[in-house]
């Protein structure tokens, strides 16, 4: 039954691999930015798994993509 719950709280959360694919970097580089505290993920208290929301993902590129652009 606690793992049942567990898995549907984490039902539409994205893990390390496809999160690192939609940003264009490496899982390493997720596991880091988590580290540093960069871009934190939700954890599964079962198995320790990180798990994004697409939501939060959509932000953090928005906000990554307009510290790139240069004021003309």
């Amino acid at each position: 039954m606690a793992d049942q719950k567990t898995r549907s709280a984490f039902e539409g959360m994205i893990r390390v691999g496809l999160a690192a694919e939609f940003l264009g970097v490496s899982a390493e580089t997720l596991r880091n930015w988590d580290r540093s505290g960069r871009l934190v993920p939700t954890r599964n208290p079962v198995t320790g798994y990180r798990y994004y929301e697409r939501e939060q993902l959509e932000r953090f590129l928005a906000r990554a993509i307009a510290e790139r652009e240069v004021p003309a």
